[in-house]
């Protein structure tokens, strides 16, 4: 599997994100179907890609 660029992703922060700092989660959709995790505090951090289907499970499971 090839990386995506990610300097032009339009990521969004989690709707269950607060706006008072604490965690937050930012995600993108990627080609292929994937999802691209990041830390909204470490933009320029690493980020975790999974595919659609995993990431589906796995907000379905929490």
């Amino acid at each position: 599997m090839e990386c995506a660029p990610l300097d032009g992703a339009a990521w969004r922060k989690s709707s269950h994100s607060g706006s008072t700092g604490g965690d937050c989660l930012e995600v993108t959709e990627l080609p292929g179907p994937h999802i691209a995790i990041r830390d909204s505090k470490r933009p320029a951090g690493p980020h975790l890609t999974v595919s659609a289907a995993a990431f589906t499970a796995l907000v379905s499971t929490l």
